[in-house]
């Protein structure tokens, strides 16, 4: 959607324990299967469920750091920091970043011409390459989760709760001067108007 505001959440491959992302997507699942039997888009409440069903189940399992963590390691931390940063003003305008141990955040608004699926798929389809060649395990499955969480900013209010969100992850995961977090150059100049 053209002049939208994503946040957005990708994480790698072994992140999650199985049972837990079978669970969740089963809930997803029911969700909008219950909206397209009806005929009709997702309501405001189920919009906010699915919300509700990632923040609680999938950020509290990648907070608490399982699987591989292979972004505590600062080359592959700065791979993907990079990674994000790299087009920002270009193919999108990013507003906060935040690479944690075994995922990552970003709040973008993809410019003119720029898909935002396109956009994640450029960043782990790079830093997965690059990254398994930095760790040498070319050919030891996957490094990212296909999927990706995106939530559409809705207005003003959500999009200082979502940066806040992405700026304090660290923190709330209790990882003390983590360098590998930030605002993007979109914060640095002066608010567009219209959409958040």
């Amino acid at each position: 959607m053209d002049g939208a505001t994503y946040a957005v959440t990708f994480r790698l491959a072994d992140s999650l324990p199985q049972e837990t992302l079978v669970r969740w997507k089963r809930n997803r699942t029911q969700i909008m299967q219950r909206a397209e039997r009806a005929g009709r888009p997702l309501t405001a409440a189920e919009r906010r469920r699915l919300d509700e069903l990632h923040g609680e189940h999938i950020d509290d399992w990648l907070d608490h750091g399982h699987g591989s963590c292979l972004m505590r390691d600062p080359r592959i931390a700065r791979l993907v920091r990079d990674a994000m940063t790299h087009f920002d003003g270009v193919r999108y305008r990013l507003l906060a970043w935040c690479v944690m141990p075994n995922h990552a955040h970003a709040v973008l608004r993809p410019l003119l011409g720029h898909d935002l699926s396109k956009i994640l798929l450029s960043w782990k389809g790079f830093t997965g390459k690059r990254g398994r060649e930095l760790l040498k395990t070319q050919g030891q499955g996957e490094f990212w989760q296909k999927e990706s969480y995106d939530h559409l900013v809705r207005d003003s209010q959500d999009l200082a709760n979502q940066i806040q969100y992405v700026l304090s992850n660290p923190a709330r995961a209790g990882l003390v001067d983590w360098p590998w977090v930030g605002l993007g150059s979109a914060m640095s100049q002066p608010p567009e108007t219209g959409t958040p």
